[in-house]
């Protein structure tokens, strides 16, 4: 009789330490899903600001295009009209004259 109240008593601690452990990592899932949720969160403002970055980064590269563009033009009219630059119209003015 004896050696059965002995292991009903280390049976019952068994079961109140298993219990303790099932606590403890169900208090420590509990802390995993909260950090998780903070990460997840943490990663969509990034990438929202990702988002953001790549828009402007757009809007910048469109208007660097652009101002290239307009600066091959005005290169290109330059070079055509200094074929006919001060010095030349001088001289065709000198010619009429």
């Amino acid at each position: 009789m004896e050696a059965i109240k002995k292991k009903m008593q280390m049976l019952k601690l068994d079961k109140e330490n298993a219990l303790d452990r099932a606590e403890q990592a169900e208090a420590e899932q509990k802390q995993a899903e909260e950090r998780s949720k903070q990460l997840e969160d943490e990663l969509a403002a990034m990438q929202k600001k990702l988002k953001g970055t790549e828009d402007e980064l757009d809007k910048y590269s469109e208007a660097l295009k652009d101002a290239q563009e307009k600066l091959e033009l005005a290169e290109k009219k330059a070079a055509d009209t200094s074929y006919f630059g001060p010095k030349a119209l001088g001289l065709i003015l000198e010619d009429r004259g």
